[in-house]
């Protein structure tokens, strides 16, 4: 068994809620201040603050308020905030120049979506930063595959599209529908 005094160690300083001894604690979110007087009472204290804010953007302003902005880490990544949040809650994605990036990585005509026949496929980003193809015409529909699509037909299933897939041996034609196998030869 792990010796428990060093999960356990007690800080000097005191309680404010009920005047107990602190002592560091680690948790799922890193090592924090807990009180000993546990369960009773449910003061806690985290060691490090985590801020959320990465860097001041000098120079730009909020369109809303004109306060400045600040580069954010989020849930999804990092994104453009207002500096006086929560009273402005102005926000943009800092992905909109990758986005403009991966839509010119799709060459030549258009691929149509091979679902619902009315959208297209386009390019779309995961929220850690992968590109993959999804419907234009989302959420009327969801059809979405992670390689890059092209428009040939599938020799074996006719299925209106394949992928191009890169792989050690070099680049194949992969049909995307579930239950064919089709797998060209590496180009």
């Amino acid at each position: 068994m792990e010796n428990l005094s060093t999960h356990h160690k007690k800080d000097a300083e005191l309680c404010p809620k009920c005047g107990s001894h602190l002592h560091i604690r680690n948790g799922k979110q890193g090592p924090f201040l807990g009180c000993s007087a546990y369960p009773s009472c449910d003061y806690l204290k985290p060691l490090h603050e985590k801020s959320d804010v990465k860097k001041v953007l000098t120079g730009s302003s909020c369109p809303l308020c004109q306060h400045e902005l600040v580069l954010k880490q989020g849930r999804f990544g990092l994104f453009i905030g207002c500096s006086t949040y929560p009273t402005c809650e102005h926000t943009s994605p800092l992905s909109d120049h990758n986005q403009n990036e991966a839509e010119k990585q799709v060459e030549g005509p258009k691929v149509a979506c091979p679902s619902c026949k009315k959208g297209h496929l386009v390019p779309r980003q995961s929220r850690f930063g992968k590109t993959f193809y999804a419907c234009d015409n989302y959420p009327t529909c969801k059809y979405a595959v992670n390689d890059k699509p092209v428009n040939e037909f599938c020799p074996e299933c006719h299925w209106p599209i394949t992928v191009e897939r890169k792989t050690n041996t070099g680049k194949r034609m992969i049909c995307p529908k579930k239950g064919c196998g089709y797998r060209s030869k590496p180009i």
